[in-house]
């Protein structure tokens, strides 16, 4: 095996495999390997779907060796750290390998740790959540009999933002089918203050949280969970104390412990874990100090190694963690890295920090977040020419989107290294 590349990429997820395949069809000489120790790639924005009974998970999963770009080496091994002063990375089985440009795509992982009484709580039981067994997530809302049902995220930036949301309005939206509404409440709880912060979009969500009588509860950080007993403790997270008064025999059965702890009982729980970089990259010399990658959030370049560049969910930058903000990113990493090689700067700063978040409504129903760094609504001008109408206001043609071309716009275009 080799031990040195022109390009190494770290990670064969979204931004990985994208960014190789889009380097190949630029320049088919570049030589190129991708560092990835899984034999299966996953669509994972389908595990909304798959979560509600809509989507079968076995489409969401392809061979990694059918997506991995053809012209590029696949090191089928772990990274294990970074010497960005030598240009090396050390990986797990295949020693150390050398680079003149690195690309760190490796996604994020789940800490279970962070949420006491997680890791013994997840995915039995009433306790799911689609990021780790949407099949799960199924079975408990087809078995859910009424009660408390609990949508909650941590305090941590999680990929995909807004899925604990959709994952309440398409349990909500079930129930209210299955004649469940009325000896349910549908909880949404979250360490924000608000729904969304973009706020066209805002507003649609609030009218949908109306619609489904949903208790929205802003300021509301979970950090510890009780599975036996069934409560999920939250920290108030509100500047103002006022907000929280929770009176005795409230509807959800609340109390409140001391200034500032909410227990909350459940019949079911959905839960986003908390997230954080891989460890590999959390304890190297490149992470900002809230330990993701620190990268400059227009280039995409290192703030310190020029010729290390990041994407992708392990990026340190101030918007959503989502495939369409990496769709907008990949083209940025490419451009800087040929122009490096040319002995060119790497000038190009136009990533605006776009990322979108197609919010799932109901069964059949659907609103598209696109928004940039500002929190400006921002729709893509090639998806508004298709779809002729306003993507903040929920639409069936959107689910339509959602369910059928988003997934074919992946595998066919998007993995390919293809403008979409």
């Amino acid at each position: 095996m080799k031990t040195h590349y022109q390009i190494l990429i770290i990670g064969g997820g979204t931004g990985g495999i994208m960014t190789a395949a889009q380097f190949l069809k630029k320049d088919k000489t570049l030589n190129i390997a991708i560092i990835e120790p899984s034999e299966v790639h996953y669509y994972q924005p389908a595990w909304t779907l798959v979560g509600a009974g809509t989507y079968d998970f076995k489409k969401t999963a392809r061979p990694m060796a059918k997506v991995m770009p053809k012209g590029v080496e696949w090191i089928k091994d772990y990274a294990t750290s970074f010497d960005p002063k030598n240009n090396m990375i050390s990986t797990k089985g295949s020693g150390n390998i050398t680079y003149d440009y690195l690309v760190v795509a490796p996604g994020l992982v789940m800490d279970l740790s962070l949420i006491e009484g997680l890791p013994e709580a997840l995915d039995k039981g009433v306790v799911c959540s689609n990021y780790t067994n949407p099949n799960h997530t199924w079975e408990v809302i087809r078995n859910f009999k009424g009660g408390n049902a609990v949508f909650t995220q941590p305090t941590t930036p999680i990929k995909c933002g807004g899925a604990p949301q959709k994952t309440a309005y398409l349990a909500a939206d079930y129930f209210r089918k299955h004649g469940l509404a009325h000896k349910t409440n549908v909880i949404f709880a979250t360490p924000g203050s608000v729904i969304f912060g973009v706020k066209p979009i805002r507003e649609t969500l609030m009218k949908v949280i109306h619609r489904y009588g949903i208790h929205f509860k802003p300021f509301y950080a979970p950090y510890k969970i009780d599975a036996e007993k069934q409560i999920i403790y939250f920290r108030n997270t509100s500047p103002d104390e006022s907000q929280y008064i929770i009176t005795e025999d409230n509807p959800l059965g609340e109390s409140l412990k001391g200034d500032a702890v909410i227990e909350m009982p459940f019949d079911m729980l959905h839960l986003a874990p908390p997230q954080t970089a891989p460890k590999f990259v959390k304890e190297s010399v490149l992470v900002n100090e809230n330990g993701w990658l620190d990268v400059d959030h227009y280039s995409l370049q290192h703030k310190k190694y020029k010729n290390i560049f990041g994407l992708g969910d392990v990026a340190g930058l101030p918007t959503a963690k989502t495939g369409a903000a990496i769709r907008k990113q990949a083209p940025v990493v490419v451009d800087n890295i040929l122009r490096l090689i040319q002995h060119r700067e790497a000038n190009n700063a136009s990533y605006n920090g776009y990322s979108s978040c197609p919010l799932v409504t109901a069964y059949g129903k659907m609103v598209l977040g696109e928004f940039d760094y500002e929190s400006n609504f921002t729709p893509d001008p090639e998806l508004k020419k298709m779809l002729i109408f306003d993507s903040s206001k929920e639409h069936w043609r959107l689910w339509i989107l959602k369910k059928y071309m988003l997934p074919y716009l992946y595998w066919n275009k998007m993995l390919k290294g293809k403008k979409v």
